[in-house]
């Protein structure tokens, strides 16, 4: 298997999708820098879905956040019979009520996760914005919490991509892939569900 993709997995028959959910007033552009890296590291087509995802219904105002198992719940509706997983990007600043915010949050071993560009930006933290520095963060977020789906837990090297992450500095220390013991984990039966047969 090539040391950094599921792609050798994945070479025969008709393929679903890893589809992209835009949640609020995600940019566009950010979506197709994102695309590419995700499609990369999983070996599975990914798709922009054409519909955005009003996450109001999921704002708690005694937090002024967003509670992010609301939304992986309502994502569940856009699963179709060509989802393979479902990635749910976010506009907004997303929280679980033991924690005071997460940067994303996925099903274990299911088919949604979700993501929040939220606190990756520089500018969340009084610094000048850093395009690529944020382009970074999102794609190591995305692989990470699209890993749990992969029944994928908390690495304890510290590079791998599902290395736990409590602040940006500890993203920005990991790398965008999967560490040997991570990839080796992932079971051909979870990659092959991907294959539309």
């Amino acid at each position: 298997m090539d040391p950094h993709s599921c792609r050798d997995t994945l070479k025969l028959g008709p393929m679903k999708l890893l589809q992209i959910l835009p949640i609020g007033n995600v940019d566009d552009g950010l979506l197709k820098d994102v695309r590419p890296a995700i499609e990369e590291t999983f070996g599975v087509p990914c798709k922009v879905l054409p519909v955005r995802l009003d996450p109001e219904f999921a704002f708690h105002g005694e937090r002024q956040q967003y509670h992010s198992s609301e939304i992986l719940q309502h994502m569940q509706s856009f699963l179709t019979a060509e989802s393979w997983r479902m990635l749910g990007i976010a506009a907004v600043d997303l929280y679980i009520p033991i924690l005071t915010f997460v940067f994303g949050e996925a099903q274990m071993g299911g088919p949604c996760a979700v993501i929040s560009d939220h606190r990756l930006r520089q500018e969340f933290y009084g610094l000048p914005p850093d395009r690529e520095l944020f382009r970074q963060r999102v794609i190591k977020e995305a692989v990470h919490e699209l890993g749990h789906t992969l029944n994928l837990t908390h690495c304890e090297d510290y590079r791998c991509v599902m290395a736990s992450s409590h602040a940006v500095e500890w993203i920005d220390l990991k790398k965008s892939k999967l560490c040997a013991a991570c990839r080796a984990a992932i079971t051909p039966t979870q990659v092959q569900s991907a294959r539309n047969v």
